[in-house]
C-alpha cells in the first residue's frame, strides 16, 4: 500500500535512527524526499540505498540551527521533486544534562535552538511551499520528556520538547483552515545511539508501562501515520508513542 504516492517530503535528521528509518517508510509508500542532517556521508550513503530501491530521493547536509539550511532543504524540494507535501522536523539534540542551577547560559540557548529554534526556522521555511499546493502535513518529533514527566539533568530539553506543542497549536491556529496540519509525535524511550549503554537502557526500559524501549520502526511508523491521508482530520495534536510511559505517572 502507498500512502503517499507522488507526495514530497522533508526529513532532517535524516542519517540515523528514526530519522532515517521514517524516510526508508516515506520512500517504501511513494514519497521523494530531501534527505537533511549534519553530515554529507552518512545521507549519501541513505540516499544509495533508497535510490538502489527505486526511491527518489536527495540530500541536502546542513545545520539545522541555520535558517538557510531549511531555505536549502525547500529549495530542493521545489526543484527536484516539484513541491512540498510533507515535513518532518525530527531533528534535535539533548543537549549538556546536568541541574539546572549548573547549565551555563550558551549551554540552555543551545538546547533550546537545536530543538524549538531548529522547529521554528523548519516551519518558517517549510509553510509557504506547502500553502502552493493547498496545504500539507508537519509533524515534529517531540519527547515525553518535558510534557509528561521531567528527568534530572534535563531541564532545557524538556522545555524546549514541551515548547514544541506550543509550536504545533500555533501554527493549527494560523494555518490549519489553508490545509496545513501540524502534529507532534512524543516518542517514549528508544533503541538509536541516544539510548546509552546497557544499564541506562534497562533503566528507561522501567518508565514504560510495557517495560521495553520503542525500536525505531515503531516511532517512524507513527510519524508517517501523522503524515499521511489516514489523519487527515488530525491537527495540532500531540501522539504519544511512548510505551504507556504517559500513562503510568
Amino acid at each position: 500500500m502507498t500512502l503517499l504516492q507522488d507526495k514530497v517530503a522533508i526529513v532532517t535528521g535524516a542519517s540515523a535512527g528514526i530519522g532515517a528509518t521514517t524516510a526508508r517508510l516515506l520512500v517504501a509508500h511513494g514519497a521523494a524526499v530531501v534527505l537533511n542532517a549534519r553530515q554529507a556521508g552518512p545521507l549519501q550513503t541513505l540516499a544509495a540505498e533508497l535510490i538502489a530501491t527505486g526511491g527518489r530521493v536527495c540530500v541536502v547536509a546542513g545545520d539545522v540551527t541555520r535558517a538557510d539550511t531549511h531555505q536549502r532543504c525547500v529549495d530542493a524540494a521545489l526543484q527536484h521533486f516539484g513541491g512540498l507535501d510533507i515535513a518532518i522536523n525530527n531533528a534535535g539534540s539533548t543537549g549538556a544534562i546536568r541541574p539546572l542551577a549548573e547549565l551555563q547560559a550558551d549551554e540552555w540557548d543551545a538546547t533550546l535552538q537545536s530543538n524549538l529554534g531548529a522547529a521554528f526556522l523548519a516551519a518558517r521555511a517549510q509553510i509557504p511551499a506547502m500553502l502552493l499546493r493547498g496545504g500539507g502535513a508537519m509533524v515534529f518529533t517531540s519527547s515525553f520528556v518535558g510534557s509528561s514527566v521531567g528527568l534530572p539533568g534535563m531541564a532545557a530539553y524538556g522545555a524546549a520538547k514541551a515548547g514544541l506543542m506550543g509550536l504545533v497549536k500555533g501554527i493549527t491556529a494560523d494555518y490549519a483552515a489553508q490545509g496545513i496540519r501540524a502534529n507532534a509525535v512524543l516518542p517514549g524511550g528508544t533503541l538509536t545511539a541516544m539510548a546509552g549503554d546497557e544499564a541506562q537502557q534497562a533503566w528507561a526500559a522501567g518508565l514504560h508501562a510495557m517495560k521495553r524501549l520503542a525500536q525505531p520502526a515503531e516511532i517512524a511508523a507513527a510519524i508517517v501515520f501523522l503524515a499521511s491521508p489516514m489523519a487527515s482530520f488530525v491537527a495540532g495534536s500531540a501522539l504519544y508513542a511512548d510505551g504507556g510511559n504517559a500513562a503510568v505517572k
